[in-house]
């Protein structure tokens, strides 16, 4: 596994390499199970991940801190969908029941923005899969390009663990 970030004004973008198929890469984004398993920083969990995968198919994830005192939820859609190759979905800021909310109730930095964008791209490369995601909107500075490196960290031990007990 190797890594890249790169952080601009405006967006995040962190390249992986797996040592694990594009087919299995795209299910820990797409399938709500696996997803649980990984998303977010080291010690947070993901009590709630309802995901209905398809164009116009609403998110809504609710990540825990570590000790379950503080619960982030965040809201988004799917805007395109090509299975086992990319993956297009806007984040916002939300309350349990969906409805966004700002990023300062949400205890997000002075210009922090309502709705942001994730790509993620999916490549093979001869068995191994490179994933690109990119976070728009997102400002370098709000230390989310850490957070999203704690998540692939996990992911990265999630995807081994899982293939070890094939």
């Amino acid at each position: 596994m190797s890594n890249t970030i790169t952080a601009k004004e405006d967006s995040v973008v962190i390249e992986r390499t797996f040592n694990a198929s594009v087919e299995f890469i795209w299910q820990m984004w797409t399938d709500a199970e696996h997803f649980k398993k990984w998303y977010g920083p080291k010690g947070f969990t993901v009590p709630v991940a309802n995901m209905d995968l398809r164009i116009g198919g609403k998110r809504l994830i609710c990540m825990a801190s570590p000790d379950g005192s503080m619960k982030m939820w965040i809201v988004g859609e799917y805007k395109e969908i090509i299975p086992t190759t990319r993956l297009v979905y806007t984040e916002s800021p939300s309350d349990e029941n969906g409805n966004m909310i700002s990023p300062s109730a949400m205890g997000m930095p002075e210009g922090y923005p309502a709705v942001t964008e994730v790509i993620v791209s999916l490549e093979d490369i001869g068995g191994r899969t490179k994933m690109v995601m990119k976070h728009v909107g997102v400002p370098a500075a709000s230390g989310a390009g850490g957070g999203w490196e704690q998540a692939f960290d996990k992911l990265a031990d999630y995807v081994q663990a899982a293939l070890n007990n094939k």
